[in-house]
């Protein structure tokens, strides 16, 4: 006998306690005294009270990692993102390497590259603004990102190969700023002329040139990098301005001839000086710099160059796309800021190397370009334009990356990736600037100045840099393939395919460039992997694991990876037990559920109340499971199915609960049909269903399989045992959705656009109502599911309604009711902001005047710890509420409604009637209660 559910649808401060420190110190000098003498030596380095010193081990704690407040973010768009971006791009590139890729590539080539490169960047930051726009951005930039997705194995190896990549790049930025010095400065540099040197030149006093700016920027990381980020307006101003003399000069300037560097010894010695020429701007010039002629590197001892050489270099110059995501702790609103600044500086610099590119193939011999490298100084209309361009572009862009570069070791520190391994790097930190993190990277990079030649730095900065960005990249592939429902970020434009495109082309342009480097990084960043597995102590619950989501959809042997204990609300999907009582009856219920599922476990349970089952021959499922098979195959749902024998329904469904699923995949949500008198619907049988099969027809018995009760008399389950399954669901710690009128929803109809506009959601208790109502777990549970129908294909096009009714229980009669009323909207409306739900909310004008005619009691009432129902004033309160929910459902597709938790069993009766008649003659509804978070506005 086959029994029914559904009768007719189927970072705290790290600082110590002083005072208790004292307490158990047993040094002989007072702790005040201490402190005292602590301040008073803080104070003459300028270090103010707020900094601590541990009692026990005696070291300075400059702030406190996690001390980053809404005062500390004062950076905008254009002076946090577009300028430090901006400067980034432009860097060693712009001024000193334009001509270096010119002469060897020829401007076709030139111009397929920085195609390329830009289309790589383009589908990267497509990535970054699609993390930044989904959730949360503290400090850390592009690490905190990428670590809180991809979890703190990958994100910790990725984190240390892009702080490495951030060293490399201030050290070659640095490397260009000294070459631009002593090309201007040094023997026949063009500020010197024919008189002597100001500066000497030489590999090592390069490198002393180096290392005093390594110097500055020291100073200036120590003094703040808001400093920083405030004149960086200034400077990207004053590259700009360098710039647009360089775009001038090339088309007022008349033909010259251009003396080549004394160090360039391929073609210049003691005897014999040659020069370049500058031909203006002429179609011959241009014709001959069309394509490419590759010659040799006179910086890098003579080496030849190749395509490979000229795309390594062209990359490192433009790799600064994240230096505005590594400003994110300083960043008023990161969720903005990142994508317009990145996108406009990525624009912006994509134009003006395009335009530069031209003019230089128009203007200037292909010699002049292969062999000095700095021409654009003395064809300037006034060279020191371009020697003001070389310093502010390259020195800014070196301590951008030197400032990225110590935010992300500080994140690596604070997050405990290596352990007590960086334990020294969180304990300096003044004002949220990490002092110690930063004479850390500094010393870093002076050691990286010794490999000297910027060509060479630039392939291992490129390699570095694409390896960062491939796993950006990788990070939004997993969480869109995963379909995972709170990866819903705010940038339209990222789609899988600009992660993919980005993820391979990442890959390919990292061999191309030099294919030993890339192997090596990639062997580095796989044992990083490996070692933070086995070793690392991070484990935070706070970070989520996208393998967590991805598991859901690999083969069985991957289940045993799935880890409840990893669950995280980030990754929350529902994962559905429908409890059908007959199928034939049940299929749009069931072809519902199956969009809800969101790429979630679905599980078809169905309870078969019998005998003693030692008294059965066989067991009656085994027969049943083959046409449960054959259903799912024709209702074309990803379903599993579950059948069981019990004694009853109740018992028969407490087994469902329990076993079904595998693993980590159990079912956190139990659907169940309403429970009424309606005749059931043959979906099977009927002319227009749209489920009509013969395909569920005994053809040798003559009989229908699943058959329908005839009447009320075989319907075996009484109302107070459903209402008492709803009890147990709850107590089970599983939501609970109650469907009623699924036998009307025609998804074809739905699909169509014009009849249905609306998905309806009414977020209150109507049985007792409370002003708290929007807000509590049962609510949020309505409104992400209502978000995930409206995601999938044919309900796109419905507009989500939340009609927000105010719970008090009094008129609003005076000012500050409606003041409290109002708060409310603006309250929920914030609500929505941060769930990034796209949602119309509508006050209900008649609810006061519904709340007065309940005199200030609820529907449940409880009297002697016995609830029992209201008289006819509550009845007529719920018919009221039922016609305000028709009149607003005239074009309405679905309608989601808060399921109150039943009474004790003896008032199920009337619990069940309460329930009647606040649905009848609604659309298609979904009564819901959640007992478990599924969404936070922290993601």
């Amino acid at each position: 006998m086959i029994r029914m559910l559904a009768p007719n649808e189927g970072s705290t401060n790290d600082s110590d306690n002083i005072a208790s420190a004292g307490e158990k110190s047993n040094d002989k000098v007072p702790l005040i005294l201490r402190r005292r003498i602590f301040h008073g030596i803080a104070g003459i380095f300028g270090f103010k009270r707020n900094a601590g010193l541990s009692a026990e081990n005696g070291y300075v704690e400059f702030g406190s990692l996690g001390g980053e407040t809404s005062s500390s973010r004062t950076l905008g768009t254009f002076a946090g993102v577009f300028s430090p971006v901006a400067l980034s791009m432009f860097s060693a590139l712009l001024f000193l390497r334009v001509g270096f890729l010119v002469g060897n590539a020829g401007l076709l080539v030139t111009l397929l590259q920085f195609g390329i490169a830009y289309g790589i960047l383009l589908f990267t930051v497509a990535s970054i603004c699609a993390i930044s726009t989904n959730g949360a951005v503290e400090g850390g930039g592009a690490y905190f990102m990428i670590s809180r997705t991809l979890g703190p194995e990958f994100g910790g190896s990725i984190g240390t190969l892009f702080f490495l990549a951030n060293l490399v790049s201030s050290a070659l930025y640095i490397v260009g700023c000294s070459e631009g010095l002593v090309e201007n400065f040094g023997p026949s540099g063009i500020m010197v002329g024919d008189g002597p040197p100001i500066l000497p030149d030489g590999r090592w006093w390069r490198f002393f040139y180096c290392s005093m700016l390594n110097v500055l920027n020291l100073i200036v990381c120590l003094i703040g990098a808001s400093m920083f980020a405030k004149t960086s307006v200034v400077i990207l101003g004053t590259v700009c301005v360098s710039l647009g003399s360089t775009i001038i000069s090339f088309i007022i300037q008349t033909p010259m001839e251009v003396p080549i560097p004394e160090g360039n010894e391929l073609v210049q010695n003691s005897t014999y000086h040659v020069n370049g020429s500058f031909t203006g701007l002429l179609a011959t010039t241009l014709q001959d710099n069309l394509y490419p002629d590759y010659g040799r590197d006179y910086t890098s001892n003579g080496s030849p160059v190749f395509f490979s050489t000229v795309f390594g270099v062209l990359f490192s110059g433009v790799t600064g796309i994240m230096a505005g995501a590594n400003m994110s702790g300083e960043l008023k609103d990161p969720a903005k800021n990142i994508p317009r600044g990145t996108l406009s500086a990525v624009g912006f610099t994509m134009v003006c190397y395009m335009v530069v590119s031209v003019l230089t193939a128009a203007s200037c011999s292909r010699f002049l370009l292969q062999n000095n490298f700095i021409f654009m100084l003395p064809i300037n209309v006034w060279p020191p334009f371009i020697t003001i361009g070389i310093l502010t572009a390259t020195f800014s862009a070196s301590l951008s990356n030197l400032i990225g570069s110590s935010r992300v070791l500080e994140a690596l520190a604070k997050d405990n990736v290596y352990g007590k391994l960086l334990s020294f790097v969180s304990a300096g930190v003044y004002r949220n600037n990490p002092v110690v993190a930063v004479f850390l990277s500094w010393a870093l990079v002076q050691l990286i100045l010794l490999i000297g030649s910027l060509n060479t730095i630039a392939q291992i900065n490129s390699v570095l840099f694409l390896l960062s960005y491939l796993a950006t990249n990788l990070a939004c592939l997993g969480l869109e393939l995963a379909s995972a429902p709170n990866f819903r970020p705010s940038f339209k434009y990222f789609t899988w395919y600009t992660a993919f495109g980005g993820l391979f082309g990442t890959l390919v342009m990292m061999f191309i460039i030099n294919p030993l480097y890339s192997f090596c990084s990639i062997v580095l960043c796989i044992l990083l992997i490996l070692l933070l597995h086995l070793f690392s102590p991070s484990r935070s619950a706070d970070w989520g694991s996208i393998s967590q989501a991805l598991i859901f959809h690999q083969v069985r042997k991957y289940l045993l990876m799935l880890d409840s204990r990893k669950d995280h609300v980030k990754f929350w999907r529902p994962q559905i037990l429908l409890m059908v009582v007959n199928p034939r009856s049940s299929c749009a219920l069931i072809d519902f559920v199956n969009v809800l599922k969101k790429s979630g476990l679905y599980v078809l349970g169905h309870v078969k109340v019998g005998p003693e089952f030692a008294d059965l021959e066989t067991d009656p499922t085994l027969v049943e499971n083959s046409h449960w098979l054959s259903l799912v195959d024709h209702l074309k749902v990803k379903a599993f199915i579950e059948l069981t024998v019990a004694h009853s329904v109740r018992e028969g469904m407490h087994h469902l609960i329990r076993i079904s699923g595998m693993g980590a995949m159990k079912p956190n949500t139990i659907v169940l049909g309403f429970y009424d008198n309606e005749e059931p619907r043959d979906f099977f049988q009927s002319p227009e269903s749209l489920y009509r099969t013969n395909l569920f027809q005994d053809e040798f018995q003559g009989r229908s399989l699943f058959p329908l009760r005839k009447d009320l008399s075989e319907k075996q389950l009484c109302g107070s045992e459903y209402v008492s399954l709803i009890s147990d669901i709850l107590r089970m710690k599983k939501n609970v959705c109650v469907c009623r009128h699924f036998q009307l929803l025609d998804k074809t109809a739905v699909a169509t656009q014009g009849r249905y506009k609306y998905i309806d959601v009414w977020p209150v208790n109507f049985f007792d109502p409370n002003s708290d109502d929007p807000f509590d777990t049962s609510s949020l549970f309505m409104l992400q599911l209502a978000c995930i129908i409206q995601m999938v294909n044919g309900w796109k096009h419905l507009k989500l309604r939340v009609f927000l009714c105010d719970g008090r229980t009094t008129h609003i009669t005076d000012l500050t009711d409606f003041r409290n009323s109002r708060s409310n909207e603006l309250r929920f409306k914030q609500q929505l902001h941060l769930l990034r739900i796209s949602a119309s909310i509508h006050q209900v004008p008649e609810w006061s005047r519904l709340l007065a005619s309940l005199r200030g009691g609820c529907v449940l009432q409880t009297s002697d710890e016995v609830q029992v129902v209201a008289d006819n004033i509550s009845r007529a309160y719920l018919l009221n509420v039922n016609q305000i929910i028709r009149q607003n459902s005239e074009h309405t597709a679905l309608t989601f409604v808060y399921l109150p938790p039943p009474p004790r069993v003896k008032n199920s009766g009337q619990y069940l009637q309460c329930l009647t008649e606040l649905t009848t003659d609604l659309p298609p509804t979904v009564l819901v209660h959640g007992v478990s978070a599924v969404t936070s506005t922290t993601l």
